[in-house]
Formats: structure tokens, C-alpha cells, sequence
């Protein structure tokens, strides 16, 4: 196996590779990317299911950091589907010719750090071989929600129709004309995926264990003028972005749920709901942290499940209940519920009694065997964490990261885990990631680090890693602002509810990117507080 040698290794060709790449590679780092898809694009190359949309708008998820670019680009919709924002990915990796650093279908197989040399040594495979390199630093651009979650069904090898994960989509797409289809879950992906494919099958029947609450996207074709207002404006509401709470800028209304009348709440709600999109969340300042006020968000949503769905049970099955809304990932759809008027679409509640089995000819459920063409998995990911831990990471001393993470992950900001040199995360576990706009939490961790590196390069610094001490302190603060809101209450896949034996423990930082941000920006002021470095002009400034 032949060796290389180069200053960095990033794992995965997402949007956080990408402007990784771009970034260092500017910078004058010899990079190397590995990829395991056949293309640019991360959860946008896979995530292919039919319906398949960001739920932030267009306008907002997209890269801010070359004005050219934001003024080139043209979005067709208010939020746009899987192949735009694909298409988008790939025109990025076109425009500053990153393709060239890419390695596609390859897997990293293993990450391990060397204490003599302070290098890591990375071993990589492909269907004809693979490749061992040492580089200064590996960063993880793995993703958030890239690693699919299929469940132990006794009896599914035996299926003898087609599965699919909405998570792994074939690439070419699958016809289900004429078709009994099941669909197993109903969260975000099979909230978007199930009123197409009741458009095109002859039947579905959706397994339900738990009902989310969604919200209507109202989406619609890109106007002119809204396009305009952005782009004209995108320097300043960039600025705004960063410092919000989530990212996006959306209409907060800062006053309490109940300090106003009944039917002037009900008028806010009413007016947000028509708007569209996750801006109802910011109805009112309390709801993620007082159930009492969440509650009438919550049955807000569910009488409008009641007014969609004609079958009163139906409705009531589809009625989120016993958790707070917003403190599962919260769904954006179009035409979600009323897919369930439709003559082809049956909903069977597995929350008391689950899927017994698979069999040849289809599922099993409370002694009934129904019959199916093909079985599609909505069910999720191994969030956070399931990616890193399918490569074999081991830090000082031989260390596996897995082991340590045991318990639950341990980071400082979610960049960095103490034992694990030069090795960082990308919207790592402890970072606001997954509860904000996701390109906008890439951008300010992609520059952080590349900051950091070009720093430690200015004074000779050869090792960074994060003080036990300060991973502690971080990892407490995480947990306990989370405990401060509502979401620890629902079993979620924020807390890795859906992956079973997996330890319940709130992954990301709830305290939101403008404030999450300031903190990132006050260590490094404060000389990279709570890092260790190791290199000689460490070295000479200690001695002094």
C-alpha cells in the first residue's frame, strides 16, 4: 500500500468539505478530500427520495463567502428541492475547480494518531485497493445525519420485493406505478416522501410509531423581487444571520404566549401558518421553554390536523401528543396531511404494538400479514455520531474515540475532543449544527479552523488539542442549557432516541449560533483558551 504524505486530510464532500477545501487550499495547505459517494453534494447526493426539500429557505441556505457567487445564482423555489440543491453543490465544486482534490467512491477506513510524530496515519479503500496517507491534521466533514438507520426487522432478508432507505436512494429512481407500497416512519423524510409516492403508487400504507407535528411550507416559485431584496441587501442580512439565534433570520415576536388574549394568539398563530416555514416557531419567546405556552402552539397544530384529516380517528392518530412541539426536528411539508383523504392511503399505528416481522410477501403487524410490492424505509439516522464511528479513529496512546464517547460524546465547542490532537469536527456534537441553519454553522466552523491553522503555522505550532478540563466544562454548559428548554422531554433523535442501546444524551448546543458564535470568537481572543498546543514556539513561549 503506497504512502502519502500532505498537511490535511478532510473526510466527506459536502458542503463542509467543499468550502474546507476552498479555504485551505487558498491558504497553501496541501489537501486531501475522500469522499465515499461518486459526487459532490454530502446529504444532497444521497438523500434522494422523492419529495426531498430543505426546510430554510433558499434565499438563506446557500454559502456567503464570495459575492459573485450569492449574485450568479438563481433559486427557482422559496425552498428548494434535493436536485437543485444538488445541482448548486456541484456548480460550487465547478466554479473553483475543486474536483481536482476530490477522491470519489472512497471510504476512509481508518484515522490514528502517531504520539512520536504528532502525524495522523490514514488508511482509505476503494473497490480496487486502498491508500495509506500521513497528514498534520484530519478534519471530519462527515455530516450530521449521513448515516442511515435501517431496523432489525426478524425475517427481512427474506422480503422478496424491493427496500429502500429514503437515506440511500437509488440514483436513477424507482417507479412505484401500480404498486403496494409500505412506508415505515414519519418523520422528516417520510413527511416529504409520502404524498409523492401516494401520487404514484397504487397504494401505500404508512406505519406510524410516533406522529410529528409538521408545519406547511406554502412553498412557491422564487419571485423576482424577493430574490432581489436579498441579494441586493446580502451583506448586511448575512451579518444578521450569523448572530441570530438559528441562523436565519425570520420575524421573532418577543413577548410570552400568555401575555395576550386567547384569540389574539390564536391570530398570531393563524397569520404564521399561512407565511409558512419554521418562522411559526417564533410566534411567541417562550415556547421551547415553557410547556404551558408550547401546549397552545402544539394544539394549535393539532386542530389543524383535525380540520385537514376527514376521518376523525385518522386525525387523531396524526395528532402529535405527550412531547412538546419543536423539541422533536420539527417538519416543514406540503400536502402532508391532506394525503390522508386520498382513497389510496391507509395509516396503521405501531406506537402499542410494533412490526412483528418481515416475511416473503411483506410485514407482519399484530397477527395481520400485509402484503407489499416494495417497503420504504423512512426511518432515520444514527445521528452525530454513527458516521465517526464506522471509521476506526484512534487517538494518544491508541485511544478509540468510540470508547471514549461511550457514554456520549465529549467535545470542546463540538470542534475538538481532549486525547484526539489536530483532529477536528465539522458541526461536531456540542455545536449548534443540527438545530440551525446548517450553511451557516459549516461557514463559521470551516473558518474557525482554517483561522486556527494558519495561526498555529505563523508560530510554529505543530499540535492543538482541547484541555480535559474545558471539555468538561463545555460538555456540562451543553447539557445544562439544554435542561433550561424543553427538549430533553421528548425522545428524540437529538438525544439518540432512535438508535437503540444508544446513551440518551442531548447532543447539540441549544444556546443558539449568534451567542455560540461570540463564545468561539472569545477563546480565540483569549489565546485559544482551553487548547493546548505543542511546537517549538510553544515551546520558547513557555520557557519564557
Amino acid at each position: 500500500m503506497k504512502q502519502r504524505e500532505c498537511d490535511v486530510v478532510i473526510v466527506g464532500a459536502g458542503f463542509s468539505g467543499l468550502y474546507l477545501l476552498h479555504r485551505l487550499r487558498g491558504l497553501g495547505f496541501s489537501v486531501r478530500v475522500f469522499e465515499a459517494g461518486a459526487g459532490v453534494g454530502g446529504t444532497w447526493y444521497w438523500n434522494r427520495y422523492p419529495g426531498a426539500r430543505c426546510d430554510v429557505e433558499s434565499m438563506q441556505y446557500s454559502y456567503s463567502f464570495d459575492e459573485a457567487l450569492q449574485q450568479e445564482w438563481d433559486w427557482s423555489e422559496r425552498f428548494a428541492g434535493q436536485p437543485e440543491i444538488l445541482e448548486y453543490a456541484e456548480h460550487v465544486a465547478d466554479r473553483f475547480d475543486l474536483r481536482r482534490d476530490i477522491e470519489f467512491d472512497t471510504t476512509v477506513k481508518s484515522a490514528r494518531f502517531d504520539d512520536m510524530t504528532g502525524r495522523w496515519a490514514i488508511e482509505t479503500e476503494t473497490a480496487k485497493g486502498g491508500e495509506a496517507l500521513i497528514a498534520k491534521f484530519c478534519i471530519m466533514a462527515t455530516g450530521c445525519i449521513s448515516t442511515a438507520q435501517i431496523p432489525d426487522l426478524d425475517g427481512l432478508s427474506e422480503y422478496t420485493g424491493g427496500t429502500y432507505h429514503t437515506g440511500q436512494w437509488p440514483h436513477e429512481g424507482v417507479d412505484f406505478t401500480g404498486q403496494r407500497i409500505a412506508v415505515v416512519g414519519t418523520g422528516s423524510s417520510g413527511i416529504q416522501a409520502i404524498p409523492v409516492l401516494a401520487a404514484q403508487a397504487d397504494h401505500v400504507t404508512v406505519f406510524q410509531r410516533t406522529p410529528n407535528y409538521s408545519l406547511p411550507s406554502q412553498n412557491g416559485p422564487m419571485t423576482e423581487e424577493y430574490a432581489r431584496q436579498w441579494k441586493e441587501n446580502y451583506p448586511a442580512l448575512r451579518e444578521e444571520q450569523r448572530y441570530t439565534i438559528k441562523g436565519s433570520i425570520r420575524d421573532l415576536n418577543d413577548v410570552p404566549a400568555y401575555s395576550v388574549s386567547a384569540e389574539e394568539r390564536q391570530a398570531v398563530y393563524e397569520k404564521r401558518w399561512q407565511i409558512g416555514g419554521t418562522g411559526f416557531l417564533g410566534a411567541f419567546n417562550d415556547l421551547i421553554v415553557d410547556r404551558e405556552a408550547n401546549e397552545t402552539a402544539a394544539e394549535f397544530v393539532r386542530n389543524k390536523i383535525r380540520q385537514t384529516v376527514r376521518n376523525p380517528q385518522i386525525a387523531e392518530l396524526l395528532a402529535a401528543k405527550g412531547y412538546p412541539i419543536a423539541t422533536k426536528r420539527i417538519c416543514v411539508d406540503t400536502g402532508y396531511f391532506e394525503t390522508y383523504n386520498r382513497n389510496n392511503v391507509a395509516l396503521v399505528d405501531i406506537s402499542e404494538t410494533p412490526i412483528e416481522k418481515a416475511v416473503p410477501q411483506g410485514l407482519v403487524h399484530a397477527g395481520r400479514t400485509y402484503e407489499f410490492d416494495s417497503i420504504v424505509f423512512a426511518t432515520g439516522f444514527d445521528a452525530m455520531t454513527g458516521t465517526l464511528f464506522r471509521i476506526d479513529i484512534k487517538g494518544r496512546e491508541g485511544r478509540a474515540l468510540r470508547d471514549k464517547w461511550r457514554d456520549g460524546p465529549r467535545t470542546y465547542l463540538g470542534l475538538m475532543s481532549e486525547g484526539f490532537p489536530n483532529l477536528f469536527t465539522i458541526t461536531g456534537p456540542g455545536s449548534p449544527s443540527v438545530l440551525s441553519n446548517m450553511m451557516v454553522s459549516i461557514e463559521q466552523h470551516v473558518d474557525w479552523v482554517t483561522d486556527c491553522l494558519v495561526d498555529m503555522r505563523s508560530k510554529g505550532r505543530e499540535v492543538i488539542e482541547p484541555d480535559l478540563q474545558a471539555e468538561d466544562d463545555w460538555v456540562e454548559h451543553v447539557n445544562v442549557t439544554a435542561h433550561k428548554t424543553l427538549y430533553p422531554q421528548s425522545a428524540s433523535w437529538y438525544m439518540g432516541a432512535n438508535i437503540p442501546g444508544k446513551p440518551r444524551i442531548f447532543m447539540p448546543y441549544i444556546g443558539g449560533v449568534g451567542p455560540y458564535r461570540k463564545i468561539c470568537d472569545a477563546v480565540v481572543a483569549d489565546g485559544y483558551r482551553g487548547f493546548r498546543f505543542e511546537g517549538d514556539a510553544a515551546k520558547e513561549a513557555a520557557a519564557d
